[in-house]
C-alpha cells in the first residue's frame, strides 16, 4: 500500500504532538524514510520541474504545529555552504541520487555583522532511503555531483525564518 502525503503529515503530527525532544524528531525520520522508498510517494510528490522553476516546494503546512513537508528537485552539481535554519530544525530525506553531507563545529560564535565561524567536524553520504535530523543550531552543508531529489521536513516555513550568518574558518 503506497504511504500517503496525508499519512506522512498525519504521522508527523502525531508524533510531534506528543513531544518534539530529539527522539520525537528521530522517529519522524524513520517516517520520512518510510516515504522516500514509496517509489509511488517519490513519483508523486518529486516531479521533475519546469526550466528555471524553484527546487523546492512546499507540499504540506501543518495549520497547528507550523511543520512543513517539502519536496526538493535539483538538477546537476551543487556545492552548498554551512548553514543553519535559524530557530527552527530540519531533517533531510534522500529519495533519489547522493549527497555527500558535512557536519560543522562552530569554533567562534559571531555577533552583529560578524560571522559565525564553522569549521568541518565529519562528512558522510546520504542514500536514497536515508534521512537525517539537523536540529536548532546544527550547522550542515550539502555538495551533489549529480541531480537529486529530497523531502525535507522544516519544523516551521523556511521561508519565514531568519538564518545565522555563517563562514567556514
Amino acid at each position: 500500500m503506497t504511504y500517503s502525503l496525508t499519512q506522512l503529515a498525519a504521522d508527523i503530527r502525531e508524533t510531534l504532538k506528543a513531544d518534539t525532544n530529539p527522539t520525537a524528531k528521530q522517529k519522524v525520520c524513520g517516517l520520512v524514510s518510510k516515504a522516500l522508498l514509496d517509489k509511488a510517494f517519490v513519483a508523486t510528490h518529486l516531479k521533475d520541474r519546469t526550466q528555471g522553476a524553484h527546487p523546492r516546494e512546499v507540499l504540506y503546512e501543518d495549520p497547528e504545529l507550523g511543520f512543513c513537508i517539502c519536496g526538493h528537485v535539483y538538477d546537476g552539481t551543487a556545492k552548498g555552504s554551512p548553514h543553519d535554519h535559524g530557530s527552527s530544525w530540519a531533517i533531510y530525506g534522500q529519495a533519489t541520487g547522493v549527497t555527500e553531507m558535512t557536519d560543522w563545529r562552530i569554533v567562534e560564535k559571531g555577533s552583529g555583522d560578524q560571522p559565525t565561524l564553522v569549521e568541518p567536524l565529519k562528512t558522510y553520504t546520504m542514500n536514497p532511503g536515508d534521512a537525517h535530523l539537523y536540529d536548532v543550531g546544527d550547522v550542515h552543508s550539502p555538495n551533489r555531483d549529480a541531480s537529486v531529489r529530497l523531502i525535507r521536513i522544516e519544523g516551521k516555513n523556511l521561508d519565514h525564518v531568519k538564518r545565522s550568518n555563517i563562514k567556514a574558518k
